[in-house]
């Protein structure tokens, strides 16, 4: 799920105005940790509001304390592709370190990694997972963590400029008793730690990419026309459009062979659409092959038998 900063006037790595739980979700288990999660949050860095970051010197009415927490080892993979409508997660793995005093055994102590776009004091956009991450001890002192980040784009979570680079972090809130659903609960009995810049990936508006060698069959040595079109995900109103003025390879797999060769590299048009010739030679598979940008993953069409006679 996402969090999207809308109020300027608070600072911080989470600078937020509200969870933005997705309607698919709203009723599920998750719901309650993002809500409890959103107040402990939305206090710490209120508090905290024109510094770097949420420490251990912090001290402010109405903020949840900070606790003794670190974290490291934060490995995510390297892109995450999202389409226009389908719900998408990826596996993130961290290490949490904790001082003594830190009861990371407690029901109510929560753990879970996030992304961000953006810079880590004020981000433009920001996602989580539906539910807390999983632990394992492995010292006195240390964790290994397991946690997922869901991304929802029919719930408009992310806008197209959002694709490109995402910072990873992770946070970690240890309610000691209290219910963040109660009249009466009190945050500053409430610890909290954050780290942000542990690791990036790419958000990647998912591509697609067609191909259509004619005529079928041909002749050898008369000329094979190729079509084909390059699109990707538009996440603000869940289509595919096409990807225009990029670079596509041609490429040919012989009958029996398992290998592809680039014949020639053309331009996408201004509507995605791509159209080349060549000359038939042999029966064999024609497609097209992009090798992808920052915010567009790489994708192959799959290959178009032409029986040459």
């Amino acid at each position: 799920m996402r969090i999207r900063a809308t109020v300027a006037a608070v600072s911080g790595a989470m600078a937020l105005s509200a969870f933005a739980v997705p309607a698919a979700q709203a009723a599920d288990n998750g719901s309650s940790f993002r809500a409890g999660a959103a107040k402990v949050l939305q206090a710490a860095h209120a508090a905290t509001s024109g510094k770097t970051a949420f420490s251990s010197s912090t001290a402010a009415d109405g903020a949840p304390y900070a606790m003794d927490v670190t974290f490291s080892d934060f490995k995510i993979a390297k892109a995450v592709k999202v389409g226009t409508t389908n719900h998408v997660s990826t596996t993130v793995t961290y290490t949490l370190t904790h001082g003594a005093d830190v009861d990371v055994t407690a029901d109510d102590f929560l753990t879970g990694p996030y992304i961000y776009k953006g810079s880590y004091n004020t981000p433009d956009n920001m996602l989580l997972g539906d539910a807390p991450a999983t632990c394992t001890a492995t010292s006195s002192t240390t964790e290994t963590c397991t946690g997922l980040i869901d991304i929802y784009p029919g719930d408009d979570e992310l806008i197209n400029s959002d694709a490109g680079t995402w910072h990873g972090g992770a946070l970690a809130i240890a309610f000691n008793g209290q219910d963040p659903s109660s009249d009466t609960f009190d945050v500053t009995k409430v610890g909290y730690a954050d780290q942000g810049d542990l690791g990036t990936t790419l958000v990647q508006r998912y591509s697609k990419l067609t191909v259509n060698a004619s005529p079928e069959p041909v002749t050898k040595g008369k000329t094979i026309t190729v079509t084909g079109k390059l699109s990707r995900a538009n996440w603000e109103d869940h289509k595919y459009h096409g990807y225009t003025n990029q670079y596509v390879k041609l490429q040919f797999r012989k009958k029996g062979t398992t290998t592809y060769t680039t014949l020639k590299t053309i331009k996408s048009d201004s509507y995605g659409n791509l159209k080349t010739t060549t000359t038939a030679s042999v029966d064999g598979y024609y497609r097209y092959s992009f090798a992808g940008t920052t915010t567009t993953p790489a994708v192959s069409a799959t290959g178009d038998f032409v029986d040459v006679q």
